[in-house]
């Protein structure tokens, strides 16, 4: 049996898989929370990676530990070898995720100390998104100032995009390279990215995951021009802003909680806070789809992933309700199934294939990490 050691390392936590590539099955999974923190799962995370690998028992056949890591900046646009040159890079990219890539790089240092005769590869979130035309990257401010401090969108959940758009074509026995698809990856983060034939053309998060769709916390799109407002008006400083907009908006801002499902109950019973999130919530994506099909020019697959995505058979109704005349239709019986593979949403001969895919990232790292293996 070979296996790949996947690594999530978050700032107090380290999310792990053992990836049986023969399966391409998790043989081990888990997770030590509160890394660093009194009372905690361990002290620091050399001592949280000492446990996992124990965890992971005297049987392990690992040959390569792939690391999830959120931001790759505009110079890596795949999977990359670590080396400390890599390692340094993917620090210095903290300023453009500092709630992530710090994290990251613990992680990879824990797991370089303690595995140090294996391979181990970094997986960017920001990767698969490195396609994108300029004309899709480029923010029109100052092209100086935007060049010095690598202002540009890069777009996110990027291994989850890639996967499952690759998985929708394998479903539809179809070529990658001839299908028109859009990814919507609907979870308490939330992302759509356009994919023509195979390749990310467009994505809704930008600069930082902030951007785009109405997330659990996070405001999606916004005019900047509001945080100057608040700035002036409030007196709001950078600290209370970044907090406004990632921790205090989203559903959470229009609720008062960041959980679908409690939006969804108090919309059932009517109440007007939470049945107006819900319509914010839908028509964000549906003003992507439509903007995606245009710059496609046409469509030939929709698909829904994550969490929301794969689950809540309502909103996948409602985000698409109305949709008839672009070819979007849901056959409202195979919509309710409920299944944990691949499967149609859409009526029979329908023009646009509507699906529901699973994602897996974790397999999807393993699988770019085990080709250096």
């Amino acid at each position: 049996m070979t296996q790949v050691f996947v690594v999530n390392s978050g700032s107090s936590s380290i999310k792990y898989q053992l990836v049986d590539l023969d399966t391409e099955k998790a043989v081990v999974s888990g997770l030590i929370e509160r890394i660093g923190e009194p009372g905690g799962g361990a002290g620091d995370h050399t001592e949280g990676m000492r446990q996992v690998l124990d965890a992971l028992g005297p049987d392990r056949e690992i040959v390569a530990v792939g690391h999830r890591v959120v931001h790759g900046g505009p110079r890596f646009s795949s999977a990359t070898l670590i080396d400390d040159d890599v390692e340094a890079e993917i620090d210095r990219l903290s300023a453009l995720a500092p709630l992530h890539n710090p994290a990251n790089v613990l992680g990879i240092r824990a797991a370089r100390a303690a595995l140090p005769d294996v391979p181990h590869v970094a997986v960017f979130d920001t990767a698969f998104h490195q396609t994108l035309p300029p004309e899709a990257y480029t923010y029109a401010i100052d092209a100086e100032v935007a060049e010095k401090y690598e202002v540009r969108r890069y777009g996110f959940h990027g291994t989850s995009h890639e996967y499952v758009s690759r998985q929708a074509a394998v479903f539809l026995d179809r070529p990658l390279e001839s299908l028109k698809t859009i990814v919507l990856h609907l979870g308490n983060g939330a992302s759509v990215t356009a994919v023509d034939g195979g390749r990310s053309v467009d994505t809704s998060m930008g600069l930082t995951p902030l951007e785009g769709l109405v997330m659990g916390t996070r405001s999606g799109d916004i005019d900047a021009g509001v945080l100057f407002h608040l700035a002036r008006q409030a007196g709001m400083g950078v600290d209370e802003l970044d907090t406004l907009l990632n921790r205090r908006s989203g559903l959470l801002g229009l609720t008062g909680t960041g959980d679908m499902r409690d939006v969804q109950e108090a919309a059932a019973q009517g109440d007007e806070q939470a049945l107006a999130a819900l319509a914010v919530w839908r028509h964000r994506i549906r003003h992507y789809i439509g903007a995606y099909i245009a710059g496609l020019g046409g469509l030939d697959v929709l698909v829904f992933t994550a969490g929301i995505g794969e689950n809540n058979a309502l909103l996948r109704r409602r985000a698409l309700a109305g949709l008839e005349f672009l070819g979007i239709e849901i056959d409202d019986d195979r919509n309710e199934l409920s299944s944990r593979v691949a499967r149609f949403i859409s009526p029979e001969g329908a023009p646009v294939a509507v699906l529901v895919v699973p994602t897996n990232e974790e397999l999807e790292i393993a699988r770019q990490a085990a080709a250096f293996a």
